[in-house]
């Protein structure tokens, strides 16, 4: 069966490049490069790989909270996959978490290659405090952003449409776009060719036309 996106095929070739732990190790502040986020339970990892047809790239693991690094992933010439330390209710010591709610913000304020962020919820539950704030930051800081209500495989359809209906209220509410929220299932696969579209699209954007990323009230320059 052909691909609806033939030329998004590069997705496919994605490796992985480095985990780090400091902004400092990561690569060059150049190119492009979209980052995914989520609580540590929403299944990021597993969004990652179906967004790549790749199984094994993005280690997944019943403990939530696994990714505990910036991981790079490498899509090939200036274009990079950045997988987000997860947050929420991960057993870390304080000393990590500390190092998270610095380094975090800090990523998404400093970062000029940033293009996109990809934020990964729970379908099967409301948007909590940390969701609501990225989502309001996305939005005052002029980064193009999608929330993917994830594991919506485990839900019907009238109680997907009432997911996706309360979440675009809230995303609305804080000045993002009501239209970036999508129910997704990392399981069926399904929504995987308008997400690799939309990241495709981020990344030409931010390849030709410069960041859009100045970060919150200009902070970032």
């Amino acid at each position: 069966m052909k691909t609806p996106y033939p030329e998004l095929e590069y997705f496919r070739r994605a490796a992985f490049l480095k985990s780090v732990e400091q902004l400092k190790d990561l690569p060059a502040d150049e190119g492009a490069e979209v980052a995914f986020i989520g609580r540590s339970n929403v299944g990021k990892s597993s969004v990652l790989n179906a967004l790549c047809d790749h199984q094994g790239l993005a280690r997944t693991s019943r403990t939530p909270g696994r990714t505990q690094h910036f991981v790079v992933f490498d899509l090939g010439g200036p274009r990079r996959l950045i997988d987000l330390p997860g947050f929420g209710y991960a057993v870390v010591n304080k000393s990590m978490r500390a190092h998270w709610d610095e380094m975090i913000p800090r990523y998404l304020e400093e970062r000029a290659s940033l293009a996109g962020l990809v934020l990964i919820a729970d379908a099967r539950h409301p948007l909590k405090s940390e969701e609501l704030a990225l989502i309001e930051w996305t939005a005052s800081a002029c980064v193009p952003q999608t929330l993917l209500l994830n594991k919506a495989d485990k839900l019907g359809r009238q109680a997907i449409a009432q997911a996706v209906r309360a979440a675009r209220e809230s995303v609305g509410a804080r000045g993002g776009d009501p239209a970036s929220v999508h129910a997704f299932s990392a399981v069926g696969k399904e929504e995987v060719p308008h997400l690799r579209a939309m990241v495709d699209d981020w990344l030409i954007r931010a390849l030709t036309e410069g960041p859009a990323h100045d970060g919150p009230e200009g902070q970032g320059e």
